[in-house]
């Protein structure tokens, strides 16, 4: 589990600094951005394969009811993230989607895992996702971006069944089974 958590660490580091230290990420230049990069990349292989090697101590056994609740969050959670990206109707609605499309899966990933390693992943994930709302909300207001065509919108929901299929897919490959049954 030490992997893991150098990988949080990695991770929620690289992402704060440009908010807890703009004068010094800027005095860095492109260099500062190339190193917020590979430290986001190596905390991120290093949450995975620390995750997939981490032993499994069991916490709680979720209910089997909790998977049903967990794809629909997911689905609510891969929504979310592909609003910031859209430019229908629905752009600016909300000033954080990617970062409550975390909170969503975080959230959702610990409803259905009860074991030690899920906490301290998805755990932090989602104290992270938090921080990083109240963070950029107090450096300063926002300036919401004006609604586009209603056909976006449509788009952004069959492009959200498609990735929550691959998403569906890769975890099946991966071995584990994500709807119920």
């Amino acid at each position: 589990m030490p992997i893991l958590v150098l990988g949080l660490l990695f991770w929620v580091a690289a992402h704060l600094f440009k908010r807890l230290a703009p004068d010094r990420r800027a005095d860095l230049g492109n260099s500062g951005k190339a190193l917020v990069a590979v430290l986001i990349v190596a905390g991120l292989v290093m949450i995975i394969l620390g995750y997939r090697a981490a032993p499994f101590i069991p916490v709680w056994t979720p209910p089997a009811f909790m998977v049903h609740i967990n794809n629909l969050l997911m689905l609510i959670a891969v929504f979310l993230y592909g609003m910031s990206a859209t430019t229908g109707r629905l752009r600016g609605k909300m000033r954080h989607p990617q970062l409550t499309a975390v909170k969503i899966w975080a959230v959702a990933h610990l409803l259905v895992n009860g074991d030690v390693a899920s906490i301290v992943l998805f755990g932090t994930m989602l104290a992270w996702a938090v921080a990083e709302v109240i963070v950029i909300n107090r450096a300063g207001p926002w300036d919401r971006p004006q609604p586009g065509p209603a056909k976006k919108d449509i788009i952004l929901v069959v492009i959200t069944l498609v990735v929550f299929c691959v998403i569906a897919a890769i975890h099946t490959w991966l071995g584990v089974w994500p709807f119920p049954g």
